[in-house]
């Protein structure tokens, strides 16, 4: 008999998910099912998955049960589990209300992580998130072949380090087939790396640029929306401005950050459910 899970198939700018609903809290899933499933040719594909549980039917999220129904359980794809995901809350928002398992009320949809509740607001299309406060804390230094990069540290609820590119180095001559090296001393987890170039000016944002991102436990993925959150406040900080939009474009398509004057960061930009389906986990896993 088949082991079979549903899922739903979805995308924030093309960093995709698969979403597993779980509202009780009984399916276990494996790192090595995590993998599978996540798997671009064996599996269904994606960057990571979405187990969508009740915060009080997960010990990760039964702290938050007072102000959010529901817990992301966000893991890598190479079934590592992670801190947050900012595009994986947009999607994980979409996802609850079009399943009709959340109503946004006029504060908008409260959704919890392993680093806390972030808040999601639907503007049409697109969905903005309230984020914990980045926080700029240290320079330090990325690898990729022979280059070396300044770069600095970001806490977004999970780890960054966001490098400007020099020398009139562009974007696309970037080798993100490996993961880029960094200082595990400041590190110890890991961390998401973020490569970022100037981009011309364009309405309705202050600064505007270009970034790939290699994440950690999934490679280069389309887009990152923590990574962009990371990427904003440096861009803001080097501008010398304390508040602003920063319009930051991925391979996927374009995020938009904004501190705005109530001190809030906010992350924006689409949410995607593509398809449903059922998986066989044990031909997966075979």
């Amino acid at each position: 008999m088949m082991d079979g899970v549903l899922f739903t198939k979805g995308h924030g700018a093309g960093n995709d998910f698969v979403i597993v609903p779980d509202p009780d809290g009984a399916l276990d899933l494996t790192p090595a099912q995590v993998a599978a499933l996540c798997d671009r040719r064996f599996g269904i594909g994606a960057d990571g998955v979405l187990r969508v549980v009740r915060s009080a039917k997960d010990p990760a999220g039964a702290g938050f049960t007072g102000e959010a129904e529901w817990f992301m359980d966000y893991r890598n794809a190479d079934g590592s589990i992670a801190e947050m995901c900012g595009n994986g809350t947009r999607v994980f928002a979409r996802y609850l209300v079009t399943h009709g398992l959340a109503t946004p009320g006029p504060a908008g949809l409260p959704i919890a992580t392993r680093a806390g509740v972030v808040v999601a607001l639907f503007e049409g299309d697109l969905i903005k998130v309230r984020m914990a406060t980045p926080r700029v804390y240290a320079a330090s230094t990325a690898t990729t072949g022979p280059l070396t990069f300044p770069g600095v540290a970001v806490d977004c609820g999970n780890p960054h380090l966001v490098c400007a590119l020099h020398d009139g180095l562009q974007l696309p001559s970037l080798d993100l087939s490996a993961a880029p090296g960094f200082d595990p001393a400041l590190f110890p987890a890991g961390v998401n790396v973020e490569f970022v170039t100037p981009a011309s000016p364009i309405e309705d944002a202050d600064l505007h640029v270009d970034m790939r991102v290699y994440e950690r436990g999934s490679g280069e993925t389309l887009a990152c929306g923590s990574g962009a959150l990371a990427v904003g406040a440096v861009a803001l900080r080097d501008a010398g401005l304390s508040r602003g939009v920063v319009a930051v474009d991925l391979p996927g398509g374009r995020l938009t950050v904004t501190h705005d004057e109530s001190d809030s960061w906010w992350l924006a930009g689409p949410a995607v459910l593509v398809a449903t389906g059922e998986a066989d986990l044990d031909a997966l896993t075979r």
